[in-house]
């Protein structure tokens, strides 16, 4: 798994179930994984040793890790985790 960026909660975020991750504004969330296909708002990332979903509007990117980006299509990603 690569670390693609890092990011900003604009926002407080709870997830609708255990597939997501929660986090309060301001706190640092690390994304890994940008979703494709009917899910192209999620991407999935970590806030401290909590790993899940999370909406892609709600992070604002300040650090970028790396120029490959990583993309699942989303039937796929969402039964593996």
């Amino acid at each position: 798994t690569v670390l693609m960026c890092r990011g900003k909660a604009m926002q407080d975020f709870k997830g609708p179930d255990c597939r997501f991750v929660n986090f309060k504004k301001g706190e640092a969330v690390y994304v890994y994984y940008k979703l494709i296909g009917k899910s192209t708002e999620l991407w999935a990332g970590s806030v401290g040793s909590d790993f899940g979903y999370f909406p892609k509007d709600l992070l604002e990117i300040n650090h970028n890790y790396s120029n490959e980006e990583l993309e699942l299509p989303t039937d796929v990603s969402l039964v593996i985790f």
